[in-house]
């Protein structure tokens, strides 16, 4: 009886429990659910619109359109930069689990050098995690394919579609056009929210030359799609596309045709080549030689290549055009003659003895003429003709430095002339004020006489003396040198004409006065000058000036007996400027030889060359080039500092920016 009565009373415990656990089961799935009902209020009513932006974001993401570079033409449509298809590894940075892991694996299919991944590494750090970050530039077929054939072992890498930059003209025109290479975290540093919103998706930009100067004009503005992706990342759907803005294709005043005539012209050897316009500024041929070829630097270049390049002899990287200093020797002459006449120190008539040497009263040391006798009495336009030093010694001494150094100054000598490059130099312009801020000697008569025939301080770039010879040419009216010439914003609308009026009025006051120097250097083509033969052929007359500069100071009275020409082309540069026609000048050349023995031998052919080719320009026939035998040359020797004159050693010292490597001349 009693175990039956216990068996009762276990059933009925054990139904109570279960009635208090179905209760509580029951309590907590209604509190659960009522967690749930609460969360779904908070989610889909109270932050409704806020985690609808979040889905989106994680749903559709935004991606930036890069805009396809201007291209870069000569005036006559002559394609110099241009834009040709390639493909990228690009990795997206946040659908990456290990990234050390991930490159190590991806250089086993596709070769990663160590260059591509410290790139890589920095702009990761530049950049935000969900946007595409370029690994590996311009990659080949058989890249393309191995990595297609792994796709599936590497999430958040992908091979992205991109335009890249070509030069079909190679080395011809590296020193001007310059090239683009790839953005690095540098270059993001340095740019403001704005400017680094306005290079979304782009990979490149402008270093030097043109694409540099240029860059707003030649890069355009991005544009952005929205695109839907899947958990992986990939794309499935393009909801919404702003398109971006092209950059603007630009036009040079750079004739390819006299381009390439200076350059083969100059064969090889350093120095540079430069024509103007002076109607109007515009640069027609720019030549520094040796050069490059760009292309090597769009997608990184080889540590190979680049040393090959910075420790080259010859320096092809350096813009000796742009940068490059030497003294102008005789080149100076035309300049200061004029300058005489406007400041009424001397008219067209008046004379001077060249006997073989000029003295300053009081000194025993005597500056000579290279010919022994002199030149006997020499008007203006005998002195230009014959160069004779005697003449402008004279000149520079009545004239002084301080009105000298002003005068000259007009021409753009010791000054940047402002052409549309980066890495102008000023070169050096002798005067009181810049020998005072470099030394606590002050200045003495004899660095006046030099300064007159362009040897002592003087420095100028191969671009400030073609400059100051346009101006000259344009009868005195500068203009700044510019290669820009027409922009247009796509090949189908119409170009746009740029304006660069006058930078000042004429700086000839008589037309006398220029009629009187440009017969002097129509005499030293044309007459019995330093340039005799030159003109030979030519359907024009030919106006010029010679100039031989020594490189290194005398150190004696002696006369140098030494006539070898290799001799003395390792002790001179080679100078010589022209315009034609000299009636009505169209164009105006400078020809600086680092390496000359005389400036009419050596320098003068070259510019008598890029003369022929414009002649062909302009419609009419090739001239017969003057042979070597027909160019009889009688230069004058410069007159180097003297030796024991302490303030002219040395006056030559490098710019701070030449890295060419040689000698400055003293």
């Amino acid at each position: 009886m009693s175990r039956r009565r216990a068996s009762i009373k276990e059933v009925r415990g054990e139904v109570a429990l279960f009635r208090r656990r179905a209760m509580t089961g029951f309590a907590l799935i209604l509190l659960g659910l009522a967690g749930v009902c609460v969360r779904y209020v908070y989610l889909q009513v109270l932050h409704h619109d806020e985690f609808v932006v979040r889905s989106d974001q994680n749903r559709v993401k935004p991606r930036a359109i890069p805009p396809a570079r201007g291209l870069i033409y000569d005036r006559n449509g002559v394609l110099l930069a241009d834009n040709v298809p390639a493909f990228r590894l690009e990795v997206t940075p946040e659908q990456v689990t290990d990234m050390d892991d991930m490159l190590k694996r991806l250089g086993a299919v596709v070769p990663l050098s160590d260059e591509d991944i410290a790139a890589f590494r920095k702009q990761v750090k530049q950049s935000r995690r969900f946007e595409g970050v370029p690994l590996k530039l311009k990659l080949t077929e058989d890249e393309i394919g191995r990595f297609a054939v792994n796709r599936w072992q590497f999430p958040g890498v992908d091979v992205v579609p991109y335009l890249t930059r070509r030069y079909p003209m190679g080395a011809q025109l590296a020193h001007v056009i310059g090239y683009v290479s790839r953005i690095d975290a540098d270059d993001l540093e340095n740019m403001d929210e704005e400017e680094e919103a306005s290079y979304k998706g782009t990979t490149h930009i402008g270093r030097i030359g043109i694409e540099r100067y240029y860059e707003k004009l030649l890069h355009g503005e991005p544009g952005y799609e929205l695109v839907e992706v899947n958990a992986d990342g990939r794309t499935q759907a393009v909801l919404d596309t702003t398109p971006p803005t092209p950059g603007k294709n630009i036009y040079l005043s750079i004739d390819v045709r006299l381009q390439k005539a200076a350059e083969e012209a100059m064969n090889g050897r350093a120095g540079a080549a430069i024509a103007i316009d002076p109607r109007n500024g515009q640069v027609l041929a720019f030549a520094s030689e040796p050069s490059f070829d760009p292309n090597l630097f769009v997608n990184g270049i080889s540590s190979a290549d680049y040393k090959a390049l910075t420790t080259a002899p010859d320096k092809p990287l350096y813009n000796r055009a742009l940068r490059g200093v030497y003294p102008p020797g005789s080149t100076v002459k035309p300049f200061l003659a004029l300058g005489g006449l406007s400041l009424g120190i001397r008219r067209p008539s008046d004379t001077v003895l060249s006997t073989g040497e000029f003295c300053i009263p009081g000194q025993s040391r005597c500056y000579r003429d290279d010919k022994r006798g002199g030149d006997g009495t020499v008007n203006l336009q005998r002195a230009i003709e014959k160069s004779t030093n005697t003449y402008f010694y004279r000149l520079a001494l009545d004239m002084g430095i301080d009105r000298l150094a002003a005068w000259m100054s007009r021409f753009g000598f010791g000054q940047k002339t402002g052409i549309d490059l980066v890495g102008e130099v000023e070169g050096i312009l002798p005067s009181r004020e810049w020998k005072a801020s470099r030394s606590k000697n002050g200045w003495y008569p004899g660095e006046t006489i030099i300064a007159g025939i362009g040897q002592g301080y003087w420095a100028v770039t191969p671009l400030q003396l073609a400059h100051a010879t346009a101006t000259f040419a344009g009868r005195g009216i500068p203009y700044k040198p510019h290669f820009l010439l027409d922009t247009q914003d796509g090949v189908d609308s119409p170009r746009v004409r740029q304006s660069f009026p006058p930078t000042g009025p004429s700086l000839v006051k008589k037309a006398a006065d220029w009629d009187a120097v440009d017969q002097g250097m129509i005499a030293v083509i044309n007459g019995e000058g330093t340039g005799k033969g030159l003109g030979k052929g030519f359907p024009y007359v030919i106006a010029g000036k010679s100039g031989t500069a020594e490189r290194f100071s005398r150190t004696t009275n002696a006369y140098n007996e030494n006539k070898n020409t290799a001799y003395l082309a390792s002790r001179h540069r080679a100078l010589f400027i022209a315009y034609t026609p000299a009636e009505d000048p169209r164009i105006a050349v400078a020809v600086v030889l680092e390496a000359g023995a005389w400036g009419a031998k050596d320098s003068g052919p070259i510019a008598r060359k890029i003369l022929d080719q414009w002649v062909v320009d302009e419609g009419g026939a090739r001239p017969e080039d003057p042979s070597p035998a027909d160019i009889v040359t009688s230069d004058a020797l410069p007159e180097a500092a003297p030796s024991g004159e302490s303030p002219a050693q040395g006056a030559q010292p490098a710019s701070p920016d030449d890295d060419s490597g040689e000698e400055q001349a003293q």
